[in-house]
C-alpha cells in the first residue's frame, strides 16, 4: 500500500507545485501567499509518503485530497484533477490493502511449506 500511496502523492506535489504557477496569474493573490499555501501542501504531500502507513496516514490523505478538490475555487482545473486524484488515493488504498493481504497470505504460505531440518 505505501507504494501506491507515495506515488499517488509524488504526482499531486507536482500538480500542486503547477497549480501554484497558474494561481500566481490571478491578481487578487499575491505571490506569497499562494506559494506559502501550496508549499505547505506540497510539504504534506511529501511527508505524508513517510506516515501513510501508521495509523491516521490514510485520513490525512483524505483530509489532503478534499483540499486539492477545494483549490479548485482558485484555479478551476483543479476540481477536476482533484477529483481525478482523489479517485487514485481510492484505488491506491483500496487495491494496496489487497495487495499487502496477498503478500502476507503468500508469505504464511511459503513458510508453513518450508522443511524443518531434522534434528539429527
Amino acid at each position: 500500500m505505501r507504494t501506491l500511496c507515495s506515488s499517488t502523492l509524488i504526482g499531486e506535489f507536482f500538480v500542486i507545485g503547477f497549480a501554484a504557477l497558474v494561481a500566481m496569474k490571478d491578481d487578487d493573490l499575491s505571490m506569497s501567499t499562494v506559494w506559502t499555501v501550496s508549499g505547505i501542501a506540497m510539504f504534506l504531500c511529501l511527508a505524508l509518503c513517510g506516515v501513510v502507513t501508521r495509523p491516521g496516514g490514510i485520513a490525512l490523505g483524505w483530509v489532503l485530497q478534499v483540499a486539492l478538490i477545494a483549490s479548485g475555487f482558485v484555479v478551476p482545473t483543479m476540481f477536476f484533477l482533484g477529483a481525478v486524484f482523489a479517485a487514485l488515493w481510492w484505488a491506491s488504498v483500496h487495491y494496496g490493502r489487497k495487495i499487502d493481504e496477498a503478500k502476507a497470505r503468500f508469505a504464511a504460505q511459503a513458510q508453513a511449506e518450508t522443511p524443518t531440518p531434522d534434528a539429527a
